[in-house]
């Protein structure tokens, strides 16, 4: 009966051995499940921040974008009506020089 019950201690010895390894493990398990978890939080308020930073670069963008359209259909505009004034310009002056032509020609200068 000793020796069974030597037998038994045994098993009971390594039973606890085991069940303390499990602990163990559990509890490092549990450090990197925390760890894990850390960093996912860190990385889910990176995430937040740079959305943020992205939603007002997108409307800074748009706003410059648009101002930008807008220069350009100015600049159209104007460069049509600088091109009317310049035509416009050629014409007269070439209705001048006829007329100044015609006056040099006629008798009543000479």
């Amino acid at each position: 009966m000793t020796q069974q019950g030597a037998v038994l201690q045994g098993y009971n010895n390594e039973l606890v051995k085991c069940i303390e390894d499990l602990h163990m493990q559990r509890e490092e398990l549990n450090k990197q499940i925390q760890q894990a978890e850390e960093e996912r939080n860190k990385l889910q308020h990176e995430i937040q921040v740079l959305s943020e930073q992205l939603d007002h670069v997108c409307e800074n963008l748009a706003q410059k974008v648009a101002s930008r359209n807008e220069l350009d259909k100015i600049l159209a505009e104007t460069e049509a009506a600088y091109m009317k004034i310049l035509d416009s310009s050629r014409t007269l002056l070439n209705v001048l020089k006829k007329e100044v032509g015609s006056l040099r020609h006629s008798p009543d200068l000479k």
